[in-house]
């Protein structure tokens, strides 16, 4: 990659004399008949390291280093890797200094090639926070890290999953701010950034803490990127619902109120769980949606279709009447907010929720959820009138996040260097 380093120009002043120096060495004689002999000759000499191959390394030295700073570092090394002989001492004083300079300045697009190119994420993360030290606002090095740890976190190496979630959330926190890098690359802007790295913060959070995550899951779904668009996203959104909000409201339900009369608190806490349902089923009909007839998508599909039907007849007194026209027509919808907590009964009880008698099981309504407003809010015109008994227990399903679809990985784009 052809780039020059303004901190290089500071051995500009040396370079002079260095070149001076070192041109002006002649070529290797043959030895006079009582000369004393020169030291690198009392050895077989590295062809590589005669004189005549290291005044020519050195000359290509000089011919790039004002241009191809990567090409002239590589003539330096190869240069240094010699052994030093007496008179060279400037020249090679001269050389290390620039060697240091240009891999210090060139940590930055070490940490990306690292990462995307040789995946060599131990190696990345040793560099990038070395880079961060100095830079701690140093906003592409923090993307690069972000996603390293959540890539390494895909192969079952999990060391670097605090350091990710961190440097995504201050590479957030700083994008939102105005800063920006140089280059997205590998991301397509600003929205496509942020995106990504409410993903990996999400994704990374979701097995241990799904409520914690699925805020970071909601945004996922909010900005303009690619991620708007895969079924994954919503799947996993309507999966975290599942284990996060429900099995903890549900559990709370049963605590207080399986196998006891309905009383204002336990409607109440019927009311919350509802609206959380719904958020499910809005959830998983997009997951259905998006998946299409795509082949890669179908045994997911599959899965997401399975718990979209029973949670919706859970909702709708195990009919499914409609379903097929939410599928349909989800997508032109907005994806509803995280509900906010119900604090206080509706005035009127929806129709179906039991207004006496002993509640068994985990509680089900069959009433619309308050206080916001779900894609999935009442029974089907065409569905049978809902029921006002003792309400179902529950879909027995898994309460943990479905994530059979991976989010794709930010694929980098080529930079074409002169080799």
């Amino acid at each position: 990659m052809k780039k020059t380093f303004g901190i290089i120009a500071i051995w500009l002043a040396i370079v002079t004399t260095a070149f001076s120096a070192f041109a002006q060495q002649p070529a290797a004689t043959p030895q006079q008949p009582n000369a004393k002999p020169q030291q690198p000759a009392a050895t077989p000499q590295d062809p590589q390291c005669t004189a005549e191959a290291k005044t020519a390394l050195y000359n290509e030295f000089r011919k790039e280093f004002k241009g191809d700073t990567a090409k002239a570092n590589l003539m330096a090394k190869k240069w240094l890797a010699c052994p030093e002989v007496a008179g060279e001492e400037q020249v090679s004083t001269y050389l290390k200094n620039f060697v240091t300079l240009y891999e210090k300045a060139d940590r930055k697009n070490q940490v990306f090639d690292l990462v995307y190119n040789k995946k060599d994420y131990a190696k990345a993360f040793e560099i990038g926070k070395a880079v961060l030290a100095e830079e701690p606002e140093n906003v592409k090095v923090m993307l690069d890290l972000g996603y390293a740890g959540f890539a390494a976190a895909l192969e079952n190496k999990n060391t670097f999953v605090a350091d990710s979630i961190a440097y995504s959330k201050k590479a957030m926190q700083l994008i939102e701010s105005g800063k920006a890098p140089e280059k997205w690359d590998p991301y397509a802007g600003k929205e496509d950034a942020l995106a990504f790295l409410n993903n990996y913060i999400g994704r990374l959070t979701v097995q241990s803490d799904p409520s914690t995550a699925l805020p970071y899951l909601m945004k996922v779904a909010q900005y303009e990127s690619k991620l708007k668009k895969l079924p994954s996203t919503y799947g996993i959104i309507a999966g975290a619902y599942e284990a996060g909000d429900y099995a903890k409201l549900s559990a709370a339900y049963k605590a207080c109120c399986e196998g006891k009369d309905e009383t204002p608190q336990s409607k109440l806490a019927l009311e919350n769980i509802n609206q959380v349902i719904d958020r499910m089923i809005d959830a998983y009909a997009r997951a259905v949606a998006l998946a299409g007839t795509d082949a890669a998508n179908q045994a997911a599909k599959k899965e997401w279709m399975d718990s979209l039907s029973t949670w919706y007849k859970y909702r709708h007194n195990q009919s499914d009447a409609g379903l097929t026209d939410i599928i349909a027509g989800i997508l032109a919808k907005p994806l509803p907010p995280v509900p906010s907590p119900i604090t206080t009964l509706p005035t009127a009880t929806p129709a179906g929720t039991p207004t006496s008698g002993t509640v068994s099981g985990t509680p089900v309504g069959n009433g619309p959820a308050t206080g916001t407003t779900p894609v999935t809010t009442a029974a089907p015109a065409t569905s049978p009138a809902p029921a006002t008994t003792t309400p179902k227990t529950a879909p027995a399903t898994a309460n943990k996040p479905k994530t059979t679809t991976p989010a794709p990985k930010p694929s980098p784009r080529r930079n074409h260097r002169s080799q």
